[in-house]
């Protein structure tokens, strides 16, 4: 265990670096910050600190930076998440809530995280198999065509064309309507498959392969494989830390093109907490040279997705915490009310 005088040092090696991008010296440690004792004391607690591997030296300078694993005990020891100021918050609120829909919402919530933090800001979108179902809408298109439009409670609308065995009745429909929305309105996805299991039962014989054709795409439409879907912007801000990435900047920006890679960096959406990795702790090689931000969102308390930012391990972490967990309080809040 550190002692506390040498969690102050890494704590104000790591600010100082951060906000300068040079390597932090004894001298100007102790010129910069009251810890109470002499540049010689400062720089055996460096030597200390470096022994441990909490900082390093990155050329023969006198100067030290923190190390993956100096971050991660600033991010769980020393780091507050600092709070929005009320202009901030007000700012955030009012661009939010100018949304027309959920893709409104997604697309100004990356742009929001990305000028906010001028990190690469990644947001997923709420997850089906994790939503309740607001309504279910049966259009007719021809006799034997409808619109099935499939609305969540966080704003999601899905719409699959059904192509029926048979033509089907506007009566006919118009009964389907209200025997599906009584049944699976306001219920969980994953329940829904067992409330209209004998549904088609319910119709006139010749009605039934329509039904059963409408409750098969529905069914489809709530466990589809390719649900999880993402939204990217600000990875021009990556540009600005050219410096920070020990190579060059193509791994990242490789790694980020991947979806897949994406939605294991924000992990799962179960975790609604605040949750950091520095540097190796991410598991896809060309990302060992950033950090990853995220937190999850969602209405009534419950995370139905997350969203996050990327960025170099030189980060301010407690701005982009308290970044990153404001703009997913009020996504939740705007998907709660829409």
């Amino acid at each position: 265990m550190l002692s506390e005088r040498r969690l102050q040092v890494l704590r104000a090696i790591v600010q100082d670096y951060v906000g300068t991008e040079e390597p932090v010296g004894s001298k100007a440690l102790t010129e910069r910050h009251n810890l109470g004792v002499s540049p010689a004391t400062v720089r055996n607690d460096m030597a200390a600190l470096e022994d441990e591997g909490y900082i390093a030296q990155p050329h023969t300078s006198a100067g030290r930076i923190p190390t993956d694993k100096g971050y991660r005990l600033f991010v769980d020891k020393l780091a507050g998440v600092k709070p929005m100021s009320p202009p901030e918050r007000r700012a955030i609120q009012n661009f939010l809530e100018g949304a027309v829909d959920l893709d409104d919402v997604v697309a100004r919530t990356v742009r929001l995280l990305a000028q906010l933090t001028r990190q690469v800001a990644v947001v997923q979108y709420p997850s089906l198999t994790r939503s309740t179902v607001r309504h279910v809408e049966l259009l007719s298109l021809a006799p034997a065509r409808l619109m099935l439009v499939l609305i969540t409670d966080t704003g999601r609308v899905e719409q699959r064309l059904v192509d029926c065995p048979a033509p089907f009745g506007e009566a006919s429909l118009a009964d389907l309507r209200a025997r599906l929305n009584s049944r699976v309105a306001g219920r969980r996805f994953t329940d829904v498959p067992g409330l209209v299991e004998d549904l088609a039962e319910a119709f006139e014989p010749e009605d039934r392969g329509a039904v059963s054709t409408v409750l098969s795409t529905l069914l489809e439409t709530l466990v589809e494989d390719n649900e999880e879907r993402l939204m990217i912007g600000g990875t021009a801000n990556l540009t600005r830390f050219g410096h920070d990435f020990p190579l060059v900047i193509r791994p990242v920006l490789e790694a980020l093109e991947e979806q897949v890679v994406l939605l294991k960096l924000l992990g799962e959406a179960k975790d609604p907490g605040v949750t950091v990795r520095i540097g190796h702790e991410n598991a896809h090689e060309g990302l060992n040279s950033t950090s990853v931000v995220s937190v999850g969102y969602g209405s009534g308390g419950e995370a139905v997705a997350k969203l996050g930012v990327v960025g170099p391990t030189r980060m301010d972490y407690p701005g982009t915490m308290g970044a990153v967990r404001a703009v997913a309080r009020y996504v939740g809040q705007i998907l709660a009310e829409s």
